[in-house]
């Protein structure tokens, strides 16, 4: 069996992917791409997230990448981070948004949860469209979305889980 190629992460920054991928420890993790109910959900949230943006002095954008260690990237679905001019999030963003594929494995997003938590994000929400419900991740737990709500405080956001699910299904 042949060791996995290490690549500097210079390289993995100069290099554009299509899609993007995500770097973990030197290699090229590709990330598992969801089909139109995904994008939708997707969608769904840049829409709704995106009309409070400005008054919550926030920036929604779709699969950025973000910096969470000197050695690892990860590219949520969606990323609500405090305005800035970073061309590469380096800072912790205030959710983290993962919308889940057929194919992503509990291992697979539990490193990532790991790994946003460690960096400091605040809030990680994760969607399951093949069950429609929805969690909120913090340091002090996961939670379901049981009142079918996503909320955050200081700023207060709050988006009702059906939102997500009427355009998407």
């Amino acid at each position: 069996m042949q060791a996995a190629t290490l690549v500097p992460v210079e390289e993995y920054l100069r290099t554009n992917y299509d899609p993007d991928c995500e770097y973990v420890d030197g290699q090229i993790v590709e990330r598992n791409l969801g089909e139109k109910t995904h994008s939708r959900i997707q969608g769904e949230f840049i829409f709704h997230l995106r009309a409070r943006a400005k008054e919550l002095g926030m920036e929604v954008l779709p699969e950025q990448r973000v910096q969470v260690s000197p050695k690892r990237f990860r590219i949520p679905d969606v990323t609500i981070l405090r305005k800035s001019d970073e061309r590469i999030v380096t800072s912790p963003p205030f959710v983290c948004i993962e919308v889940l594929s057929k194919d992503d494995t509990m291992y697979y997003m539990q490193e990532k949860i790991d790994d946003y938590l460690r960096f400091g994000v605040p809030y990680i929400w994760i969607v399951n469209p093949a069950n429609e419900k929805a969690y909120v991740v913090t340091r002090a737990g996961m939670v379901e979305a049981t009142l079918g709500v996503l909320e955050t405080k200081d700023p207060a956001i709050s988006l009702p889980v059906s939102a997500l699910f009427e355009s998407a299904l």
